[in-house]
């Protein structure tokens, strides 16, 4: 059997240490250990020590543990969505074609009959192709970076029901579609707070 390149090996590390995080096997808090994982694995130290560095870049590993953040850092981290998506909402109004608005419309409509995970996809879906008719690269990239850790905050609203999660992306889109960019801007913006203030209001239960 062939050994596996050095980039395979990386791969396979980065998606499977990221996979434990996001279902809840290595939860928050926990001190991730290199030469365990490794072992775990059967691969060295070094594809793991990447892995770790990359997912520190995205936000699920802080000093070498599974992200367990502040209340204060969960709203810095959504004032950054704020802003961006804000803004990339304002932008589709302007640019975004009717395939896309098509498209947009076909991921409300299958967040509303699907099970949790489809809508979780039709929701990436909708946020993704907002940020991409931003036309700017920059944004796209640095949403791209968060996409780890706003999965968390998808799940949760998605897996707990957040009430008119939906009926947001409408509202939002119907403004796109209407080529109001001031109101896409607002909603985009309201529909993140909302968002954050539901995951903070979880974790005080």
């Amino acid at each position: 059997m062939n050994k596996p390149s050095p980039q395979a090996a990386y791969i396979h590390c980065y998606e499977q240490i990221r996979d434990k995080i996001l279902n809840g096997e290595l939860p928050a808090g926990m001190k991730l250990v290199e030469e365990r994982l490794a072992a775990e694995m059967g691969v060295s130290r070094t594809p793991v020590r990447e892995s770790i560095r990359r997912l520190e870049q995205e936000g699920l590993i802080k000093k070498k543990r599974v992200v367990n953040p502040t209340d204060e850092e969960l709203r810095h981290i959504f004032q950054v969505r704020i802003l961006l998506e804000g803004f990339a909402a304002r932008c589709a109004a302007s640019y975004m074609d009717d395939a896309t608005l098509g498209r947009l419309q076909q991921c409300i409509d299958i967040a509303r009959k699907g099970d949790d995970q489809e809508t979780m996809l039709a929701n990436k879906e909708f946020h993704d192709l907002i940020v991409q008719s931003s036309r700017n690269p920059e944004i796209v990239s640095i949403i791209d970076r968060m996409q780890s850790i706003i999965y968390l905050f998808r799940k949760a609203v998605v897996y707990y029901k957040r009430p008119f999660l939906i009926d947001e992306h409408q509202s939002i889109l119907d403004a796109i579609r209407a080529r109001d960019a001031a109101r896409a801007e607002r909603l985009m913006q309201e529909h993140l707070q909302a968002d954050l203030d539901f995951y903070l209001h979880l974790g005080r239960r």
